[in-house]
């Protein structure tokens, strides 16, 4: 089991001009429910054991200017099921996109209807075998970070090679976040972060200060008055420590 002095991983939250909608495409991709809706927040709940909610919110005012440092790897029970997902989501909005993949790969890339990169993967791929259907959190990152995150979520190395990591529940089970090279120059917000909190018999500060010591660094990024923390890892990769629950 996880440490109980560190945080857990509550949600993964994207920036989104019509969280709705984006919402909707992804309960479509990754076969989740649609759960409580405001004016500026969407949530999607998995249908599967995935111990993880995807928040969809209103944007920051900066469009999207570069390729993704994070996206979601979803995956496929066969070749039909991969040809029929591809199928669908750019019937719902999706569109193939080029980020230097080869023309051997058997993944898909895709982008979302608002242009954020996913890869459909392809059935027999070892890795993600056992996963649910969303397989990996996948980030361009150096190793500093993916051990950062280890640190942080009490979730070991389970791969550590060639500039590579990758880090899973203690369970071992569920979706995997993996970092590799290259690190692409950061040039605004992420449109992607993690939300991680210290559980409920913890305190927000001293749970701060000991990422501080891990590595992380405060940010501001406009966020005023609020109850969350601002925080951005090694990589200079924002997320969100929220309070005890």
């Amino acid at each position: 089991m996880p440490d109980d002095m560190t945080s857990r991983l509550i949600a993964l939250c994207f920036d989104a001009n019509e969280p709705l909608r984006l919402a909707r495409f992804w309960a479509e991709a990754l076969r989740w429910e649609i759960g409580d809706e405001s004016h500026d927040r969407v949530e999607l709940l998995p249908t599967d054991l995935t111990a993880l909610r995807i928040d969809f919110f209103l944007p920051v005012p900066e469009p999207k200017s570069q390729k993704n440092r994070v996206h979601l790897d979803v995956t496929t029970a066969s070749i039909d099921d991969q040809q029929d997902t591809v199928a669908r989501l750019i019937e719902i909005g999706a569109r193939h996109v080029d980020v230097g993949q080869g023309p051997d790969d058997k993944h898909v890339v895709l982008a979302d209807p608002e242009g954020n990169e996913f890869c459909i993967i392809e059935p027999e791929n070892n890795f993600l075998a056992g996963c649910g259907r969303l397989g990996s959190i996948t980030c361009d990152g150096s190793r500093e970070v993916g051990c950062f995150w280890s640190a942080a979520l009490g979730w070991p190395l389970v791969w550590d090679q060639d500039g590579e990591t990758a880090i899973r529940t203690p369970e071992g089970s569920g979706f995997f976040i993996t970092w590799g090279p290259p690190v692409p120059q950061k040039v605004a917000k992420n449109r992607l972060h993690l939300d991680i909190a210290p559980p409920a018999h913890d305190d927000q500060p001293a749970e701060v200060d000991r990422l501080v010591a891990l590595g992380a660094t405060r940010v501001d990024i406009g966020q005023g008055d609020v109850s969350w923390v601002v925080m951005a890892d090694p990589d200079g990769n924002e997320f969100c420590v929220l309070t005890p629950r």
